[in-house]
């Protein structure tokens, strides 16, 4: 695998110069640093969609995607239709759940749209679904937000708060045929500690589009685990932000990419408190032609961010001929006083060295190579913590590995 990484402790350039750039038999593998990560943008943050433009594919953060596919989310053609999605929620016993409306206080507070279809998600809601864990609380068991499309087209939004010194698991599972466009807030008090894992197993033709904001209280710990599988077209953003000191941010991502799929994750992580960490490490494997994967990873340490420890690296696993990856690392310092930070990207075709080895112990090469696979997974399917949801996915990445030898 070819691996881009630096770990600059100064300066306000994006770390790592110009990361090679190749191309396999596998297909186009792009990885490459960019600079400034908050001037990228087209237009500020905004709620209100008129100030976005229409985006064209040539913006930078949406040359990747392939806006065709949208279904009309990207230009303002898409309207609410059909059944859109079924939203159910399981709450342990003491956790508020409801639906506001759009003058709740709540709305917006933990970010701003980034571009035209969080724009777009937040002016089309009727209904925010609202989950509340009150402070000190500690739940034994997860929350489960259901999110089942039954074939239209819908727009929504979900705010998942955590008062003071609670705690709490929260899963969001995505399942059906829909077209969604919806924006998701985390807001973690003082102390609290969130662990949220977004299941994205979409049917084939779904299209989901969604920027995710979590805004993580003084000494706050806030773990998202984001998993995709289906889905047409998905494209995730999730984005982080402190609002006070002693804040950690752990972002875990697992992505299996298959034919015609396109699968495109971007992160941010503003570093705007002094004293706090970041951690993210996505993982992709893709097969078949025309798969096509991006990660985005974006950090940004602000000049009052002293203190800051960060870390973010992306990895692919490419196991056929026709796919491609995209993978982006961008770290932007505006300070020197950091503990540390850095980034890397990898992409690499199916290890054609351990599969060797583990055939020459007389382990079949069907067997082999779902070893390979799953120890490359291993790590983040660990950090999900709800056994039902691991065990979930380790059978997902069975049956797509069972797709990819037949």
């Amino acid at each position: 695998m070819a691996e881009a990484q630096n770990s600059p402790t100064s300066g306000s350039a994006p770390a790592g110069g110009t990361p090679p750039v190749g191309s396999t038999t596998a297909g186009a593998i792009a990885v490459a640093a960019e600079s400034t990560v908050v001037s990228r943008m087209s237009a500020p943050p905004s709620f209100d969609v008129a100030d976005f433009p229409v985006p064209h594919g040539r913006e930078e953060e949406w040359r990747f995607t392939p806006l065709e596919r949208l279904r009309g989310l990207h230009d303002g053609t898409a309207v609410a239709s059909g059944e859109g999605v079924k939203v159910t929620v399981e709450a342990p016993e003491g956790v508020t759940v409801e639906s506001v409306g759009r003058d709740d206080a709540r709305l917006g507070r933990a970010g701003t749209p980034v571009d035209r279809i969080a724009a777009q998600a937040y002016s089309a809601f009727e209904q925010a679904g609202v989950v509340t864990v009150p402070k000190e609380t500690v739940l034994t068991e997860p929350v489960r937000i259901a999110v089942h499309g039954e074939g239209g087209t819908a727009f929504g939004h979900q705010i998942i708060e955590l008062g003071a010194f609670a705690e709490a698991v929260v899963v969001i599972d995505h399942t059906g045929d829909a077209v969604l466009a919806a924006n998701v807030d985390y807001i973690l008090g003082d102390g609290a500690k969130l662990t949220v894992v977004s299941v994205q197993d979409w049917d084939d033709k779904a299209v989901h589009v969604a920027q995710h904001n979590a805004l993580i209280g003084r000494d706050a710990s806030f773990k998202s685990v984001v998993v995709t599988f289906g889905g047409d077209v998905v494209r995730l953003h999730p984005r982080v932000e402190y609002a006070g000191t002693g804040g950690s941010a752990e972002l875990f991502g697992l992505y299996f990419t298959d034919s015609g799929q396109h699968q495109e994750h971007r992160l941010l992580v503003t570093h705007n408190t002094p004293h706090c960490t970041s951690n993210v490490v996505y993982k992709g494997a893709l097969q078949g032609e025309d798969a096509h994967a991006v990660w985005i990873g974006d950090v940004l340490i602000e000049a009052k961010a002293e203190g800051t420890d960060t870390y973010e690296m992306n990895r692919n696993l490419v196991l056929t001929d026709g796919a491609r990856v995209d993978s982006v690392p961008n770290l932007e310092i505006e300070t020197g006083e950091i503990v540390g930070a850095g980034h890397a990207s990898a992409t690499g075709r199916f290890d054609d060295e351990q599969l060797f080895y583990l055939m020459a112990r007389g382990i079949p090469e069907h067997d082999a190579r779902r070893l390979v696979v799953r120890g490359f997974f291993a790590e983040l399917v660990q950090q999900i913590g709800v056994q039902d949801i691991e065990e979930r996915l380790i059978a997902k990445i069975e049956e797509e590995l069972e797709a990819s030898v037949a």
